[in-house]
Formats: C-alpha cells, sequence, structure tokens
C-alpha cells in the first residue's frame, strides 16, 4: 500500500491544517453548549440544543475533519490532486465555518434569516468542494478500490448536502414539507454515505502505514463501499415509500458498516507494533463504539420497549458520533498531523537539515492524557442521556476540556514546525 503513495504530489500544509485545527473548536462549543443548557438539551433529539449540538459535533468536527482530510489524501492515494488546493480550501473552509455558525444560531433562535445565511455559506462551500474533488476525481481510472470509496464518498456528500440544504429551505421559507422523513434519511447519508465511506477508504491507507497491521481482505476493500451505497440508496427509496421492506435493508447497512468495524479491529490485534500507543486505543475505542452502536440499534428493533425509549436516539448518538467517529477521527488526527509536519519540514530541509522525529513534534504522553479526558467525556455523555439531571453538566465540561486539549496538542504540533522551519532557513543560509 504504502508503494502506491505520492507524498511528492502533498498539498500545501495550511490547505489540510486550516480544517483540522478549527474541527476542536466545534467539538468543544458543543461541550459549553450542553454546559449551558444541561439537562434541557438532552430532553430530545428534537429540542433546538440537540439540534445544534448534533450539527456542531457532525458539519463541525467531522465536516472539517475530513474535508482536510480527503484534500490531503486525494492526490496521495490516487495521484489526481485539486487544482489550486490553497485556495479551495480556505474558500471552502470559510464558507463551511461561517455557513455553521449561522445554522447554530438558527436551531437556537428559529430566525430565518441565519437558516438562509446557513443555506447560503454550506451550499456554497460545500458546491466549490464537490466541484474541485469531482474534477480531480474524474481524471482518474477506476483503478483501485480506495478510488471507489473516495469517489462514492464524495457522491454520499452530495446527496447528504442536497437533503440538507431541502430541509435548510423548508426553515428559511416556512414551507411544510415532511422533515421528519427527510431527517432520517440525511442522517443515514451523513454517517454512512459520507462518513464510513470516506473513513473505510482513509483506514485502507492509514490503518496498515502507521499502525503496522496487514492490508485489508481484497474482499472488503472491493465489495463494501458499492455495497454500502447500493444499500443505503434502496433503503432510502424504501424509507420514502413507506415499504415495508425497509428495516431488513436498514439491518443489512447496519451489517455492513458492522463487518467494517470488527474487521480492523481484527487487523488492529494483529499489529506488528509492540505495545498499543494512544492512536490505537482512539481506533479500538472508536471501533468497539460503532459495533456496540449498531447492536444497541438491533436490540431496540427487537425490543419494541426500548424502541420505545425516547433517550435511544439520544444514546445511540452519543455512542456513535462523540465514542465512534470522534474517537477515530482523533486517532487518525495524531498520526496525520505529526506526519505532514515531519514531511513538509524534511522537504525544506532538501536533505541537508533533517526535521525532527514525529515522537518529538507530539508526546505519546500528551495524546493518552488527551485521550483519557475524552473516554471520560463519553461515559458522561452517555450517563447524562440516561440521568440527565446529574451528568448533563459534568459532560458537557469534559467534553469542552477534551477537545480544548486536543487544540492544544494539535497547536503544539504547529508551534513545533514554526521553530523548525526558522532552524532550517538559519541552516541553509549559513551553509550558503
Amino acid at each position: 500500500m504504502q508503494a502506491m503513495l505520492s507524498f511528492d504530489q502533498a498539498p500545501p500544509l495550511a490547505a489540510p491544517l486550516r480544517f483540522f485545527l478549527t474541527a476542536p473548536l466545534f467539538a468543544a462549543a458543543a461541550g459549553l453548549l450542553l454546559l449551558i443548557l444541561g439537562p434541557e438539551l438532552l430532553a430530545s433529539r428534537w429540542t433546538a440544543g440537540a439540534l445544534a449540538f448534533t450539527h456542531l459535533l457532525t458539519a463541525g468536527f467531522m465536516l472539517q475533519t475530513m474535508v482536510g482530510a480527503l484534500l490531503q489524501i486525494l492526490p496521495v492515494a490516487t495521484g489526481a490532486g485539486v487544482a489550486r488546493p490553497l485556495g479551495v480550501a480556505r474558500a471552502v473552509h470559510g464558507l463551511l465555518t461561517l455557513g455553521l455558525l449561522f445554522l447554530v444560531g438558527g436551531f437556537l433562535t428559529y430566525r430565518s434569516e441565519l437558516f438562509q445565511g446557513a443555506l447560503l455559506c454550506l451550499g456554497g462551500g460545500v458546491l466549490i468542494f464537490l466541484v474541485a474533488v469531482g474534477r480531480a476525481l474524474a481524471q482518474i481510472p477506476m483503478g483501485s478500490t480506495i478510488q471507489w470509496a473516495l469517489k462514492l464518498a464524495v457522491a454520499g456528500l452530495g446527496v447528504t448536502v442536497l437533503l440538507g440544504l431541502s430541509m435548510l429551505v423548508n426553515l428559511a421559507w416556512g414551507l411544510s414539507w415532511p422533515l421528519l422523513e427527510i431527517t432520517g434519511i440525511h442522517l443515514a447519508w451523513g454517517l454512512v454515505g459520507w462518513g464510513v465511506l470516506l473513513l473505510s477508504g482513509v483506514a485502507y491507507v492509514v490503518v496498515p502505514m502507521f499502525l503496522l497491521t496487514p492490508a485489508f481482505p481484497g474482499w472488503l476493500t472491493r465489495l463494501l463501499a458499492p455495497l454500502l451505497f447500493l444499500l443505503l440508496a434502496l433503503w432510502s427509496g424504501a424509507e420514502a415509500a413507506g415499504w415495508g421492506g425497509a428495516p431488513l435493508l436498514a439491518a443489512l447497512v447496519a451489517a455492513g458498516c458492522g463487518t467494517f468495524a470488527l474487521a480492523t479491529l481484527w487487523l488492529l490485534v494483529r499489529s506488528k507494533r509492540a505495545r498499543l500507543d494512544a492512536t490505537q486505543r482512539y481506533w479500538r475505542l472508536g471501533l468497539a463504539c460503532a459495533v456496540g452502536g449498531a447492536a444497541l440499534w438491533a436490540v431496540g428493533q427487537l425490543w419494541p420497549a426500548l424502541g420505545l425509549w425516547p433517550g435511544l436516539p439520544l444514546l445511540l448518538g452519543m455512542l456513535l458520533l462523540v465514542g465512534g467517529f470522534m474517537s477515530v477521527i482523533t486517532g487518525m488526527l495524531y498520526k496525520i498531523v505529526p506526519f505532514l509536519i515531519w514531511l513538509h519540514l524534511q522537504n525544506a530541509g532538501q536533505g541537508r537539515v533533517l526535521a525532527p522525529n514525529m515522537k518529538r513534534i507530539l508526546a505519546e504522553s500528551a495524546m493518552a492524557r488527551q485521550m483519557a479526558a475524552h473516554a471520560a467525556s463519553l461515559a458522561l455523555l452517555l450517563a447524562a442521556v440516561v440521568r440527565p439531571a446529574w451528568f448533563a453538566w459534568p459532560a458537557g465540561l469534559a467534553l469542552l476540556l477534551s477537545n480544548l486539549w486536543l487544540l492544544v496538542n494539535l497547536w503544539r504540533c504547529l508551534q513545533v514546525y514554526r521553530r523548525h522551519l526558522r532552524h532550517i532557513g538559519e541552516q541553509l543560509a549559513a551553509a550558503a
């Protein structure tokens, strides 16, 4: 797998890094929102606070990191980079950030002009991103399973955004569209059609390379992305039409996601690393939460009493968003960001000034302590769903602090880059 990677085609460091540094701020804002609203936020998945909280994690933390990761991995894994990546990154980052602020403000105040602003900014930002990435993807043949996963993930993002924008039109102009039905389909496409497909495509590169595992099974890399995309499309049609086979199709989608999680866990068990580091622990935690979420959903389908509990969607959301996606994404950030710092410093040194070791860019102890804070926030969030009056405020504080800690760790990587870049300039000038 590593032989296929073209690191000389990597975009400028500022292109992905701006997304990686912004993402923890949105997750911290979600914690602050829970700290302010307390148990009121967790009264239902449909409260204004819960909707704002969810989108701070999905359209904030997840979307920011995944857009940055795709801008970075696309030229490296496929050889087809985005034209003018830094300009695209600046435009997309600015529009997505402003659009999310409008969206959260709209949910909390229900002012139509804020939803209109969110519609314009989010729609514009994603459109620029899809056009730029779509042009790059169109240049490459369907020659590898990674490209399949990336292309279908970008298509999944397009579907997710179209559904989301349709709901924003409804909220901005007070139309009477079936929001409940659209919301469920929008969420499924965002989590599976965009999230799982992109993470799987990135994992095919990142897991064997950074975590020293065997390669993913060929049958999984060939079949997972197209099958999940097809099943999700069939389920969406069945759900919209009210067909009775929709639950079966949903179960098959969940089974596909669970298969990927279990296969990745099995590879991590077979890692060549002598001991577990924070990244591996993050991956194991995230994948275990994904399997647990799928199992909880299945139990909810078979046990009507649990399925009727209003807290079940919130519990699933915390387990999948914070426990699953946030854990895996944070684990990837702790490998990708130090590696990119090392790579760009190595290139800047021109073979005459060596880059610092990755462990000097970000210490293992700093990652381990932040992960402990993240695990505590996850435990408190799950407890807060069951006992909001007891745990809502501690959970919000823990989520706020753990993500500020993540931001500090990533910012330290940037400071190392800046200091060493100055050192390289001085050494090369002295040699000249």
